[in-house]
């Protein structure tokens, strides 16, 4: 899914600006509010610094600077959407988690020739003090509005199995799984009437029908004012293909011929003589798993957990029936009715300790108890294929490229509604863009 819309987190080339902004607003206790969002005011030392920070980026990317009052709204408006967009943070109460801001602060600290957080802070808080712990949370807010956005957006794209399989039929859709057809082609054109050119291609496509031999349909039809082209192109990729051609072409059994395609350069007449997919499979490991699950609850602790698990796993030893102690003792509900079974699982399904060991155990040995977040567990490969998993790696290729095309414009209709049902109040009739027109 895309993101890089949502990727506006701090950038090292507007450091020196945040350093200077942040000397002013320290030093300016008394401030001017020019707009109202929500529960949350935007200062005038805001607009400025945002359009500063606007200001610079288009000089450095070579642009032209629209006029201080346009500027001034546009950046208005950019502050606006990002306080309602905070102010839904506050609703759901989002909170960005220490481990994924530290990273993105440093990526900050790294961009201006830091590679440790703390030399970061001494750097930035030399010059204004409490510089970094501003950098930080505007970070944090920066960080919480794409989860926030991801989750909105996310949860408006629909995609049905029906318009993954209509993807997945049309030219796009066979070009983007590396689909390869074997085509004959056929194009009349000449100075002749469009009419005689017309009644020529008829004649072409039924004989085109019955063979497969270009060099004899085209020397039977030329004359001296209709030229006829005829030209085996071979197994070639769908997105080789002409957009115009390649849809008729997708419609196509083996041994059928396209309609007459008018041209500019002519009439076209397609054949086609095979299809097939790409060769390449996606053949995905697959282990045939069962495992016994003791959790830990307010009635038993973590020790009696162990206790109860090392038990298991000593009966299992000394020849207890597998399914038996599944379906008795183990507290997944959903494999201890299956005596266990998970089924056929592949890779990256399941957490991580649980995964690794997973795939690491030779088959039908049953592993010692290990732990993950969900309790003590013990399992048991009992065999292990290559699963062919070309359509699902299809299907699921298919909806991330349904999934883009929506992407914008979902993004765009959700921020129109959320401004919309925001209160929002400019103070400065000047950057009111409606109060303008009016």
């Amino acid at each position: 899914m895309k993101t890089q819309k949502f990727k506006k987190l701090f950038k090292a080339s507007t450091l020196a600006l945040l350093i200077s902004t942040s000397v002013s607003v320290y030093a300016a206790p008394q401030d001017q509010i020019i707009a109202i969002v929500g529960s949350t005011a935007i200062l005038k030392s805001d607009l400025d610094q945002g359009v500063a920070e606007a200001t610079h980026r288009l000089q450095a990317q070579k642009k032209e600077i629209p006029p201080q009052n346009i500027l001034q709204q546009q950046v208005l408006s950019q502050l606006i959407t990002h306080d309602a967009q905070l102010e839904q943070v506050k609703k759901y109460g989002l909170k960005a988690d220490e481990k994924s801001l530290n990273e993105a602060v440093l990526k900050v600290a790294q961009q201006s020739g830091e590679n440790s957080l703390e030399a970061f802070q001494k750097k930035l808080d030399a010059v204004a003090p409490g510089t970094y712990e501003l950098l930080r949370n505007r970070v944090a807010e920066d960080l919480l509005i794409q989860r926030l956005s991801q989750q909105q957006v996310m949860s408006r794209i629909k995609i049905t199995d029906l318009d993954v399989e209509n993807f997945l039929k049309s030219p796009e859709g066979q070009a983007a799984v590396g689909s390869q057809v074997h085509v004959l082609h056929m194009r009349i054109s000449g100075e002749a009437p469009a009419s005689e050119l017309e009644s020529i291609a008829k004649a072409v496509r039924t004989d085109l029908k019955d063979s497969n031999d270009v060099k004899s349909i085209e020397k039977k039809f030329s004359t001296a004012q209709v030229k006829v082209d005829g030209a085996d192109m071979g197994f070639r990729p769908l997105s080789d293909i002409p957009t115009d051609l390649a849809a008729r072409v997708t419609t196509l059994e083996p041994g059928q011929t396209t309609d007459l395609i008018p041209a500019k350069d002519g009439v076209h007449v397609l054949k086609l003589l095979e299809k097939k997919s790409n060769e390449q499979k996606a053949l995905v490991p697959q282990f045939n798993t069962r495992h016994i699950l003791i959790k830990t609850s307010e009635v038993v602790s973590p020790e009696n957990a162990k206790q109860t698990i090392d038990s298991i796993y000593n009966r299992l030893k000394a020849g207890d029936d597998f399914a038996t102690l599944a379906s008795t003792y183990s507290n997944d509900p959903g494999s201890a009715r299956d005596g266990g079974s998970l089924g056929w699982v592949s890779p990256g399904m399941m957490v991580p300790e649980f995964d690794k060991l997973m795939q690491s155990s030779p088959v039908n040995e049953i592993s010692k108890p290990f732990q993950t977040q969900f309790g003590w567990h013990i399992l048991q490969v009992t065999g292990t294929r290559q699963q062919d998993m070309t359509s699902e790696y299809q299907k699921r290729m298919a909806r991330q490229i349904l999934g883009e095309r929506q992407f914008e414009s979902e993004y765009d209709g959700w921020l129109r509604e959320l401004r919309a049902n925001t209160y929002i109040e400019i103070k400065d009739p000047s950057l009111d863009p409606k109060k303008n027109e009016s």
